[in-house]
């Protein structure tokens, strides 16, 4: 948010065996603590907006600082991101319709095949996964990374009609739910506009919303024929890790919660949308935490 602040602690001279790492271990909670009493006042600048009470948003910053903390500890920064993968691919790809077991697709990204018999959802996990490693290390904020990153999850991927998926923006107006999206011909320039919108507000919204915001208003663009849900969590998974903070999971259990709470935002009820969003981020948080605690 345009601030910075720093902790100096002196852990004494006979303590040879310490090491900044082991510090942040040992003491993860004080430090976890200290650093969540300077964040706390961008939550509570937008509490009132994002949920009915203080007790989510609190908490969901104070694991995404614990999470933070303890990966830099750790230096486990590239199994953490591939654990967080294989549940983030498995549950967007079911939101989506996919019917493909959790165990496949973790054997998918593991082995980078497996004997699964729909070789079409076996192709969605492999583009995933190469999606989502653009997110991490190629991704810009623009018009050619919006189309790039909907080649790379719809590349020779057969759509329910038989029909490989169009390139490009749509050609024809889809709907969603019971509401239209943007019409065809000002696809882009909606987006120009929505890209152009981040870039003022980055940091000066705090990210979780910016990314929650962002969200919500790519998919009432619906760019894309198809494959706008996967490459808008995408996208707003960048948008938190550009920001400081652990990518999250819209958790597939969750889904009919997600549209509708979406749909509700759509006619100007947005506390919902917040509220289950916030509680994604903190399942996923809960979830990686103890993913690090392991190693």
């Amino acid at each position: 948010m345009g601030e910075n602040f720093l902790v100096k602690k002196h852990i004494g001279k006979k303590m040879p065996t310490t090491s900044k790492e082991k510090y942040i271990i040992d003491n993860i909670e004080s430090l976890t603590e200290m650093e969540f009493s300077f964040r706390k006042k961008f939550i509570c600048n937008v509490m009132g907006r994002i949920s009915y009470g203080g007790g989510l948003p609190l908490r969901t910053e104070m694991k995404t600082i614990k999470v933070s903390n303890l990966m830099e500890a750790k230096k486990c920064h590239d199994i953490i991101y591939s654990e967080f993968a294989k549940e983030f691919i498995f549950n967007s790809n079911n939101i989506e319709g996919s019917k493909i077991p959790r165990e496949k697709v973790l054997e998918i990204i593991d082995k980078g095949d497996t004997k699964y018999k729909n070789r079409n959802e076996v192709r969605e996990v492999l583009n995933s996964v190469k999606a989502f490693d653009y997110i991490r290390k190629g991704f810009k904020f623009n018009i050619p990374s919006l189309k790039r990153l909907y080649y790379i999850l719809t590349d020779e991927l057969i759509m329910e009609n038989g029909e490989r998926y169009p390139k490009g923006f749509k050609k024809i107006p889809n709907i969603v739910g019971n509401s239209p999206t943007t019409a065809p011909e000002c696809v882009e320039s909606e987006l120009n506009d929505l890209l152009k919108w981040l870039r003022n507000n980055a940091g000066k919204i705090h990210p979780l919303i910016l990314a929650f915001d962002f969200h919500k208003r790519y998919e009432y663009i619906h760019p894309f024929l198809d494959g706008n849900g996967r490459t808008g969590r995408l996208i707003m998974n960048k948008i938190l890790m550009s920001g400081g903070y652990f990518p999250m999971i819209v958790f597939n259990e969750n889904k009919l919660s997600y549209f509708n709470s979406m749909q509700k935002a759509r006619q100007n009820e947005g506390k919902k949308y917040y509220k289950l969003m916030l509680s994604q981020a903190e399942k996923t948080y809960d979830l990686i935490l103890d993913t690090i605690l392991r190693y």
